[in-house]
């Protein structure tokens, strides 16, 4: 049987409890307080130092998914998938072969619990791919590879969705409770490790960028004995002819000291 875990509408609106077969089960706020697990919060809170420990984004999903399956029961194989270019998702980082093909069959068929769980800002789960009916040509034909339950967490932000946390399984009905509550939480600090992972990336980046325009546009400078503003406006328009980005126009002649045929 099929189960819709986690909270939320297809609009996103939350509410506290977890519902598994038509039962509510307390918040992951309050279980875990009303056990007053300390060890637990202690755990979680070196995962995220581990995390956020990582120096760039591949080795912050890939400890991503090893967390997952060191520390969620019936968790044999896990997976990151990220929203690229707005709609499009693929495969980050995965802890098998058979979470790509998995994921593939997800991404070509358009169906299955990671693409509604990104979507949909819900906890979806398959309990048993052999009972499963919402996804007909996903089951079909990730069935014969193996894998008999999965389980799948949104991976977001308040500012943006970034994609999901999966979880594999050769066992059916794999993943229980605790299971759902202990992959939420390692999917908060996840998006939170992943988002800070992105933004020093993308300063890094920017920050190479401008000094390699900086490299080029001095180039230009001492060759053609043109003003900085000059050399900045011919690197642009020479980018416009060819149609080549900026940066890249600008690593082209540092690296070679020429533009591309045509410039």
């Amino acid at each position: 049987m099929a189960s819709t875990i986690g909270s939320g509408d297809a609009d996103g609106i939350e509410t506290d409890g977890i519902e598994i077969g038509g039962i509510e089960q307390p918040s992951v706020d309050t279980a875990l307080v009303g056990a007053d697990d300390r060890a637990l919060a202690k755990a979680f809170a070196e995962y995220a130092r581990d995390l956020l420990a990582q120096d760039t984004v591949q080795s912050t999903l890939e400890e991503i998914t090893a967390l997952a399956v060191s520390e969620i029961e019936g968790c044999e194989h896990a997976g990151v998938s990220l929203v690229e270019r707005k709609k499009h998702i693929s495969t980050h980082a995965a802890t098998s072969p058979l979470v790509h093909q998995v994921d593939e069959i997800q991404y070509s068929t358009g169906e299955g619990p990671c693409l509604q769980a990104i979507w949909v800002r819900e906890v979806f789960s398959i309990d048993s791919f052999e009972e499963e009916t919402r996804w007909p040509r996903f089951t079909a034909r990730a069935f014969p590879l193996g894998v008999q339950s999965m389980c799948s967490f949104q991976l977001f932000t308040h500012d943006d969705i970034l994609g999901g946390l999966n979880l594999y399984s050769s066992k059916p009905r794999a993943f229980g409770v605790e299971a759902y509550e202990i992959g939420q939480i390692l999917a908060a600090h996840a998006a939170v490790a992943l988002a800070n992972a992105q933004t020093q990336y993308n300063l890094k980046r920017a920050v190479r960028t401008r000094q390699r325009i900086g490299e080029a546009t001095g180039i230009l400078i001492e060759r053609y004995r043109i003003t900085d503003r000059q050399a900045f406006s011919l690197l642009a328009k020479a980018s416009q002819n060819l149609n080549v980005k900026l940066s890249a126009l600008a690593d082209e002649l540092v690296e070679t000291g020429s533009f591309p045929d045509g410039g």
